[in-house]
């Protein structure tokens, strides 16, 4: 049956600036930048303020984006669904080349460094392959991972060729390729596994006494080594502790990583890591800056003011003079919004990193981790008088640069235990303290995760074995077995 039915309720709808905020607090000062430079090529009535006034500019660049169009005749409260859109534009407006035909167009150059598959493929075309072991080879090659390995067997690289393009290529043959690509330089290249990556290794060096019981141990010791039980293999092979210290040497020569050389060109963009702040420490007070020195100041573009108020002036306006009010003023809110939009993300940041500067201030001075105070988003929050989300958002891919080193945001926020005195202390910092007594260890005799529970405690920190082993594997730190040496 259908019927009719009124009902009320509420919903919350972000404006179109509260939608442009959330989105700009969130990026980086790098991709800030890129926003910027998009918008401006975007939108014609946002323009760039330049470093040096003209005279027929004004002195004060607050009245260049003064609102020159709010007696508007032809819409009352248009919304920003209202304006005209991109696509009620022709496309042969957007296409318009404006060129002369003697302007020529000039080249940029661009240059990548070489991928590690390309330069596995270079050495592989020198080989004396037939071009279907070729193509077989270019397979293999595209299937290694970024550590040079081939994680798959060659009997499920050869199901995958016949499931995927209908090609019957036996194991064997495919075998035979691999046993090529396995010649190719770093040496490594190509193994299945850690322990063929390390023996291909070896049987590329100059036969030893040393090497040859390294590859021994590696064939039928594997295990065992990786578990570090060093007394079994001494034991098995009745050799002396000091062939053993020499294996143990000559194995930590070799590169589990043949591939690891080489970085893709996104990699090495992304470990260039460019700071959103800056705290510097003189005698003992902190000085902040908001580095966003690249970013440039926008305005509002006074000839699209001035064209929207003649327009605005008109008494019987056609059609056309109304799509292209509307058009103009969509144009123009849209410059406002961004221009708010930006001042709102620099205060949001300024005001976050005070907040966090006033909790933290004994680390920055110091820069010891024990000096960090334990901090949640909510206690920076409250001081901000922000939304969590909101503080969420700043600490998101947000990093500061300081006298000791570069930090993400993240690094300050941590939960908090009670020590002995009832003082609340930073779980960073206690990983710190943690971290500091396994590194004083005997490497021989590596404390267990029952010591290190007991002189945490004899620190004043009642931590629980289990805890103890969380912050250990945080840190990426193994357990004493595997921290041993001989």
């Amino acid at each position: 049956m259908i019927k009719q039915q009124l009902t009320t309720r509420q919903q919350q709808k972000l404006s179109p600036l509260q939608i442009q905020q959330v989105k700009l607090l969130e990026l980086t000062t790098l991709e800030l930048e890129n926003r910027i430079n998009s918008e401006l090529e975007e939108n014609p009535a946002l323009e760039e303020i330049p470093g040096i006034y003209s005279e027929t500019e004004s002195d004060n660049p607050d009245d260049q984006n003064e609102d020159r169009y709010e007696d508007d005749p032809f819409s009352d409260d248009l919304g920003l669904g209202d304006y005209l859109t991109e696509d009620d534009i022709p496309d042969y407006k957007l296409q318009q080349s404006y060129q002369s035909r003697e302007t020529t167009r000039e080249e940029i150059s661009y240059a990548e460094s070489e991928s590690f598959q390309e330069y596995l493929t270079d050495q592989l075309r020198l080989k004396n392959l037939s071009p279907h072991e070729t193509q077989i080879g270019f397979y293999l090659l595209g299937n290694m991972d970024e550590d040079g390995y081939l994680r798959r067997e060659p009997e499920a690289i050869s199901d995958d060729l016949a499931f995927q393009y209908s090609i019957d290529i036996p194991a064997e043959e495919i075998r035979k390729v691999i046993a090529v690509i396995q010649e190719l330089d770093p040496p490594g290249v190509g193994a299945f596994n850690l322990q063929e990556c390390l023996l291909l290794q070896l049987k590329r060096k100059e036969p030893t006494p040393v090497r040859t019981l390294t590859a021994k141990i590696l064939t039928q010791y594997f295990d065992a080594f990786s578990k570090k039980q060093y007394e079994k293999i001494i034991k098995s092979l009745d050799i002396s502790e000091d062939q053993m210290k020499a294996v143990v040497k000559e194995i930590t020569l070799l590169n589990p990583r043949p591939g690891g050389a080489w970085e893709s060109a996104l990699e090495t963009k992304l470990a260039q890591i460019q700071p959103d702040f800056y705290v510097e420490t003189s005698n003992g007070e902190l000085y902040f800056t908001l580095l966003e020195k690249d970013i440039p100041e926008l305005r509002v573009n006074k000839e699209y003011s001035d064209l929207l108020r003649a327009y605005s002036q008109e008494k019987s306006p056609t059609q056309h003079t109304k799509d292209t009010v509307q058009f103009v003023k969509q144009k123009l809110d849209s410059a406002k919004w961004f221009i708010d939009a930006i001042k709102q993300r620099h205060l949001t940041l300024e005001t976050t990193m005070l907040a966090i500067l006033d909790i933290q201030r004994d680390f920055f001075l110091s820069g010891e981790e024990t000096d960090l105070k334990p901090m949640i988003l909510k206690d920076v929050a409250e001081r901000c008088s922000y939304d969590i989300s909101t503080i969420s958002r700043v600490s998101n891919s947000k990093y500061v640069q300081t006298n000791w080193g570069i930090y993400p945001l993240k690094f300050f926020f941590s939960e908090s235990l009670t020590n002995e005195e009832s003082e609340e202390v930073s779980t960073r910092a206690i990983k710190a303290i943690l971290k500091k007594c396994i590194d004083s260890e005997n490497k021989i005799h590596p404390k267990t995760d029952d010591i290190l529970v007991k002189e945490l405690k004899q620190q004043g920190y009642d931590i629980a074995r289990r805890t103890v082993a969380k912050y250990r594997e945080q840190l990426n730190i193994p357990v004493a077995r595997l921290r041993k040496t001989i």
